[in-house]
């Protein structure tokens, strides 16, 4: 029986499932619109509601790595656990995984604007792309598979991000 085929695993659990997966549903309208193809849309709709929940979010260091690690491991847990209609393992209506790669990608940098739009700008660039052999983690198995390509764009992001702050600021400058 391969992933697609298998039964729900919590079929009490469906609607919170896919509540949570889908991005309390935002994934559902681009899908819509579009009727289920796979680069939909709904990536970069969650990658924005990921932004837009980050003010609520805690502020520092410590605190959103003691949030942020658990959630990545119940975004796995959901990404496995939830199961649409089509059978599709990573279904376009599974946004958690940008979710948390985006919240990854945000990760101890400036919540001001401009930084929070480059680091979604790189998230998604790289997400798209999948360089570096970023597509590899796609293959790992079940939810892991969904979520691991958007946590490793979401820490290639942020170092990038973090690499123009160093060549940006006035403290580093390199001499030729």
């Amino acid at each position: 029986m391969t992933p697609e085929t298998r039964p729900e695993k919590y079929p009490r659990l469906r609607f919170p499932l896919r509540l949570l997966a889908s991005g309390l549903f935002v994934s559902y309208l681009p899908v819509y619109l579009t009727g289920g193809k796979k680069f939909s849309g709904a990536g970069l709709l969650g990658s924005i509601l990921a932004v837009a929940l980050l003010p609520l979010l805690p502020a520092s260091g410590e605190a959103y790595t003691v949030f942020l690690v658990p959630f990545c491991i119940f975004s796995v847990w959901v990404a496995d656990s939830v199961r649409f209609e089509n059978g599709v393992h990573d279904d376009p209506r599974i946004v958690i995984d940008e979710i948390a790669g985006m919240w990854t990608a945000a990760a101890f940098l400036p919540r001001t604007g401009w930084i929070m739009l480059a680091a979604l700008a790189l998230f998604r660039l790289l997400d798209s792309a999948k360089p570096f052999g970023i597509r590899r983690a796609e293959n790992l198995p079940g939810g892991l598979g969904v979520v691991m390509d958007d946590l490793v764009c979401g820490v290639a992001a942020n170092l990038l991000v973090h690499l123009g702050l160093l060549l940006g600021s006035n403290n580093f400058r390199i001499n030729i």
